[in-house]
């Protein structure tokens, strides 16, 4: 019988090799690992969730990496497939300028675009999620990884599950059209939509302004719960019943990077706690928050015992 988790997160890990300097001029580069789906995974284990993550990495070292940082940050991996074939696909991230990073990919081929329908299907006979959390990635990467997340969008409520998906949009990866063709069929088997103005303009094109008229439209066509991105001015959701707002936290910027895949998971931990829906944005600014004034997608993450800290002074030492 499957196993009962809070959380199963389907997509591609990778390596991130990280430069605090110009890459052309030498700079040094230093590895993590990173991936939307991965660091959504790690946000919900620090906060005391059982999360899993399924996804294809290389039998490489660099696959290994993912497996050991994954596994001591707690995250079930028991639907994980090492690829002996491809390799563990990478990304280089520089710091251009404070507060700017610039990433390049080199996933095409990669282990994780070989996620398959019978590695969904596996992951659906090991635990049994009541929440499924998905990205836009995970269906760009691969003609193959694209069936494979629409078959068990399709399939999460015959299990039990709630789905959620994230925009996640990468011009880099597909173009906008593609995006809107793969994604819109996907609105009806999901229960929380999660993206930018923009990012949610790709499924509803007619849509102006602050993200309230393309949530209407959204919500509509299938989700229950539309929660849009602000960045530094906060973020909002909607429901067929109610709205709201709230801004965001005022921190100093360390790594843009992450703050999306951060503010996700709170929102998703807080409904998983049977939080009203306020109170779950309120929870996803703060781990947006957190992961903004830190270097790294993931490594700023709180647990639940530091949440209070983004309210302390700058400066300030705990002692």
């Amino acid at each position: 019988m499957p196993e009962p988790v809070d959380a199963l997160c389907i997509g591609e890990a990778l390596v991130a090799l990280r430069s605090s300097g110009l890459l052309a001029l030498g700079a040094p580069l230093t590895p993590a690992v990173a991936g939307a789906e991965s660091n959504v995974a790690i946000a919900l284990s620090r906060l005391g969730h059982q999360a899993a993550w399924c996804g294809v990495v290389g039998a490489d070292q660099a696959g290994a990496l993912v497996l050991r940082t994954l596994r001591a940050e707690g995250v079930d991996l028991r639907c994980v497939r090492r690829e002996p074939r491809s390799a563990t696909g990478l990304m280089v991230r520089e710091q251009r300028l404070p507060g700017l990073v610039r990433v390049d990919y080199h996933r095409r081929g990669s282990a994780g675009s070989r996620l398959d329908l019978a590695d969904v299907r596996r992951a659906l006979r090991t635990v049994k999620p009541r929440v499924i959390h998905v990205t836009g990635i995970s269906l760009a990467i691969s003609a193959q990884a694209r069936a494979a997340v629409t078959e068990i969008v399709r399939d999460a409520h015959e299990v039990g599950a709630m789905v959620s998906l994230d925009v996640n949009h990468r011009r880099r990866l597909w173009t906008d059209a593609e995006a809107s063709a793969a994604l819109a069929p996907l609105l009806p088997q999901v229960d929380i939509l999660v993206g930018s103005v923009d990012e949610l303009a790709l499924l509803a094109p007619s849509s102006v302004g602050d993200g309230s008229d393309a949530a209407g439209h959204l919500l509509a066509r299938g989700p229950a719960e539309v929660v849009v991105k602000h960045g530094a001015q906060g973020a909002s959701v909607f429901t067929l019943g109610e709205s709201h707002h709230l801004p965001a936290h005022r921190v100093t910027l360390v790594d843009p990077v992450g703050a999306g895949d951060a503010f996700t998971a709170g929102y998703l931990s807080g409904r998983l706690d049977a939080l009203p829906v306020r109170e779950a944005l309120a929870r996803a600014n703060l781990l947006g928050g957190f992961a903004a004034a830190s270097d790294g997608d993931w490594e700023g993450l709180p647990t639940r015992e530091e949440f209070g800290l983004l309210a302390l002074a700058d400066g300030e030492a705990l002692r």
